[in-house]
């Protein structure tokens, strides 16, 4: 940006133009259940439909409740600590979470995999590329299953109905959709945030007659190919794409490349930065020492939170774009350069439009007019450079998104798009959702009142982790917990915490654990606190699940605030109260 001069004044006031275009006065009701014909669209494609087995009945001492990258996390703690009497409860037919329903064209990690992917130095394992494809990061959390012998304690295509505490045995009783009956001490539940579909509710969408499927359910079936082959079946089809977020950002340029023509249906645009993808440098890779793998991934935390290293280790789009925190508190001199540097940011992106998108119409509507902690930043190399096709068409609604949808396409600005085939890639549920229903079952806690009864209010957590009225139920969730550019760090620090958890209180005889309402409260007045500049930025952001699609808060989602700052400041509370050792704001019996 050197040279080039900003008028901040302009600039807040077409943020504010187009943040008002895109207000709704639904929010996050925008989107409705999966069912009827959309039931599908939370239906395993990739599994043997004809899967049975015996039910099970048996007591262990910890039920993990999913089998991506956290449910993993915290068996391999567990395991490394001595604990080895576990179940693990999953709802696809193998280990990955997200990685084992995103299978999409051209999908891969937007967190470079060195950093992304846990477990490199006890795996030995060097990925292929520094931003590694869906299909090797699937292949790679088979093999920390293989590794650390989870699969003789996986029950797949299984999902939890219903968690009872039983009282008089300070114990969790368990049922699953397979019959099951678990007992168990403890029960850890790691759902993740990016496996529960997201359905528009756009007007006819149920009339659609060609096919539709959500894109972290896709039909090879329908469109040829795999995640690394040609879409083969697509070369007569009139394919729509509804969503330009992370999921688009990535599919689009292969559904160019085999659609005959090809129509992305935009709201809003997102920012999209160089990626740099190469191969891993096998050289440079073996010639890490001991210790390297945990310190990159802090490194690149406190890059992208701002809190600057002396040297960034990873010098990519993330810790480039994120280096300063622009939600930070500080004296109105600093808040202005970092209001200005935010700009630059985000005028950067605006610049690469120009630069890669031959059209200037099509250009200018490519372009995003919001903060760059709005929403997530993407990075890619082909996504933009895809407009230059003539199959490729943007649809751009000004904000307004797609009017209606017909037995034959797409409306939007007045206009039918006839399509053989719609792509849903509108997201996940993710943090803003009620926990019950990210997790799928509504727990029974003590006197017999149910999760979605006791936080009807909002969550009541201590460190988002433990629950009052719920013993022995450790939580990984982003509920008043951290969150992260690079997820797996929080589930990491996450699992660390609760492996100390199980085996602290198996040493100590202690038969149950749960949060005090004390300090559940005190807990939601830490967060409060830190929460700084970031409720003013975020209220003048675009709408997103970021902010809740800028719906009006009420008392539940006010208290469903994340822990803002680096994840290893959540962490360093965690290891303090690990380190103080009198288990403070809890209740145990």
């Amino acid at each position: 940006m050197a040279g080039k001069t900003l008028d901040v004044e302009a600039l807040r006031a077409k943020y504010a133009e187009e943040r008002d275009k895109r207000l709704r006065t639904d929010g996050k009701t925008q989107f409705q259940e999966l069912t009827g014909q959309f039931a599908d669209f939370d239906r395993d494609p990739f599994a043997d439909p004809n899967f049975t087995r015996d039910s099970v009945t048996e007591e262990v001492e910890v039920v993990i409740m999913g089998g991506g990258f956290g449910g993993m996390l915290a068996a391999v703690e567990l395991t490394e600590r001595g604990v080895t009497d576990f179940r693990i409860v999953e709802k696809a037919a193998d280990f990955g979470g997200t990685w084992y329903w995103n299978r999409y064209p051209g999908c891969m990690c937007d967190v470079e995999s060195y950093t992304y992917l846990p477990l490199l130095e006890e795996t030995g394992f060097m990925p292929t590329m520094r931003y590694s494809s869906a299909q090797e990061i699937f292949e790679y959390c088979q093999r920390i299953g293989r590794r650390w012998n989870l699969y003789d304690r996986a029950l797949f295509q299984t999902n939890i109905t219903d968690a009872v505490w039983d009282e008089a045995a300070d114990r969790w009783r368990i049922t699953t959709s397979r019959g099951d009956a678990l007992t168990t001490k403890f029960l850890i539940t790691a759902g993740g945030i990016l496996h529960k579909a997201k359905l528009p509710g756009i007007e006819g969408i149920t009339d659609f007659q060609g096919r539709t499927f959500h894109a972290g359910r896709w039909d090879y079936g329908y469109t040829g190919g795999s995640c690394t082959e040609p879409m083969t079946n697509l070369k007569d089809k009139r394919v729509g794409i509804i969503g330009t977020g992370a999921t688009s950002i990535q599919a689009v340029p292969r559904l160019a490349e085999a659609a005959q023509e090809l129509f992305v249906f935009q709201r809003t645009p997102s920012p999209v930065g160089v990626r740099n993808n190469a191969p891993t440098d096998e050289a440079w890779f073996k010639s890490q020492k001991p210790g390297w793998h945990w310190e990159r991934i802090v490194n690149f935390t406190a890059a992208v939170t701002g809190k600057k290293p002396e040297v960034n280790l990873v010098q990519d789009g993330w810790t480039e774009v994120m280096w300063e925190n622009t939600a930070a508190d500080g004296t109105p001199e600093e808040i202005a350069a970092l209001e200005l540097s935010d700009f630059e940011t985000m005028q950067s992106m605006r610049d690469r439009v120009d630069a890669v998108v031959q059209d200037p119409e099509i250009a200018e509507k490519l372009k995003p007019w919001y903060g760059k902690s709005c929403k997530r930043v993407c990075f890619h190399d082909e996504y933009l450079q895809a407009f230059n096709r003539d199959n490729v068409h943007l649809v751009d609604t000004d904000g307004q998104g797609v009017e209606r949808i017909t037995a034959n396409g797409v409306v939007a600005n007045g206009v039918e798009y006839p399509v053989d085939l719609l792509i849903i890639a509108s997201g996940y549920e993710n943090a803003v959702a009620d926990y019950h229903r990210q997790i799928g079952f509504d727990a029974k806690g003590r006197g017999g009142v149910r999760l979605s009864e006791k936080w009807a209010a909002g969550p009541r957590t201590l460190h988002g982790v433990f629950a009052g009225d719920f013993p022995n139920w450790f939580m990984m969730s982003t509920i008043q917990g951290s969150f992260g550019t690079n997820y797996v760090h929080f589930l990491r620090e996450s699992a660390r915490h609760i492996a100390w958890l199980v085996q602290t209180c198996d040493e100590r005889g202690i038969n149950s654990i749960e949060a005090s309402t004390e300090a559940e409260e005190e807990w939601l007045m830490t967060l409060y606190g830190r929460l700084g500049r970031f409720g003013d930025y975020s209220a003048v952001c675009t709408p997103s699940y970021y902010n809740n699609e800028q719906t009006e808060p009420d008392e539940a989602a006010a208290r469903g605030v994340i822990f803002v700052g680096a994840v290893q400041d959540w962490a360093a509370v965690l290891e303090g109260w690990r380190a103080d050792g009198s288990l403070a704001g809890t209740v145990t019996t």
